[in-house]
């Protein structure tokens, strides 16, 4: 099925590990323009060749930190140069430290709270401010089941990520009739298989220092599906709510990718 991304200018940020390359190389075998937003240019350049290869119809990489607003407006400036306006925003920078909520320091929670929440507000009011000019749009940003759930060691992580479910909403209502469509998707533990699919800042570059292996069995094993997640499966649903073609009629939603782990009716 044709998705309508061939040619379409798509910014994914923190698009070069795990979830975001495997969103990255997604939109690539749909022949999309994509800009790499990244502060880890090493691992962006090994993906951005992946993405070529894989059929993206041009890849280009921006050095990026979506805390600071400045470097978003450039973000944006760079992609319209390269490939014309933006038609897909995806909000994938995320990072965490697992810890219990009285093991974390105020500096911590302002580290959590700006990679997660602000650098959406950045990348997201920067990416308005053409998309309703020109009347069309689709922002994608990832969440986590954490944040529909309560999970142990992410109190401030999943706090965040329920204010961006809450924010894409109110996003979806203000600007859906002008042609913007917002949505999120929250995966649930997603481990890359292989250390090539994450580079050095990931929060999964030690996955050993995240889950010991008897915790990530016992995690799969207490989901309805009795797996983890793949990146690939977050990718498949980011390409899908991006896409007009298929989910022209939806917006506002927030749709979990986790085996079942969470069950919203």
């Amino acid at each position: 099925m044709d998705l309508g991304f061939s040619r379409k200018s798509v910014v994914i940020t923190g698009g070069a590990s795990n979830i975001g390359r495997a969103i990255s190389l997604g939109f690539a075998r749909e022949g999309a323009n994509i800009t790499i937003a990244e502060i880890d240019l090493k691992q962006a350049e090994t993906v951005a060749e992946e993405a070529r290869t894989a059929g993206a119809g041009s890849v280009q990489i921006v050095s990026c930190d979506v805390t600071d607003i400045v470097q978003v407006e450039a973000l944006f400036a760079a992609a319209n140069t390269a490939h014309g306006a933006v038609d897909v925003l995806v909000n994938n920078v995320g990072w965490d430290d697992l810890m219990f909520f009285t093991q974390t320091t105020p500096e911590l929670w302002q580290k959590i709270i700006q990679v997660n929440f602000v650098g959406v507000l950045n990348c997201t009011r920067t990416a308005l401010t053409e998309m309703l000019a020109n009347k069309n749009g689709s922002i994608v940003s990832i969440s986590s089941d954490a944040s529909r759930q309560g999970e142990s060691r992410e109190a401030v992580y999943g706090g965040m990520k329920a204010a961006v479910n809450s924010f894409m909403k109110t996003i979806a209502k203000e600007n859906g009739r002008f042609g913007v469509r917002c949505n999120v998707v929250c995966p649930g533990v997603t481990i890359p298989e292989e250390t090539g699919e994450v580079g050095v800042n990931s929060m999964w570059a030690d996955k050993d220092a995240m889950f010991t292996e008897d915790q990530i069995a016992t995690i799969a094993k207490s989901l309805p599906l009795r797996k983890l997640g793949r990146p690939e499966d977050v990718a498949n649903a980011v390409l899908f709510l991006a896409s007009n073609e298929v989910a022209g009629h939806v917006t506002g939603q927030v749709l979990s990718v986790s085996g079942g782990y969470s069950m919203i009716g």
